[in-house]
């Protein structure tokens, strides 16, 4: 499993985090497959490209976890 750790913000955007995590190529691919259904946050689908991911959230694409810290 892969970890973020969020700095000074108490969340960071769903797509931003796929792209910085480099689980995608860029923003634009990251915003297409959330609303494609690729993506899900804490075991359900998150269809918001902007959801708030916060700590102590697990974000799963393509067979890799992120757990945010």
């Amino acid at each position: 499993m892969l970890e973020f750790k969020l700095t000074r913000d108490e969340h960071i955007p769903l797509c931003d985090l796929l792209k910085i995590m480099k689980l995608c190529e860029s923003g634009a691919v990251a915003k297409h497959l959330i609303a494609d259904g690729k993506v899900k946050v804490d075991g359900v689908v998150e269809l918001r490209k902007r959801a708030k991911i916060r700590k102590n959230q697990v974000v799963e694409f393509d067979g890799k976890r992120v757990q945010v810290v």
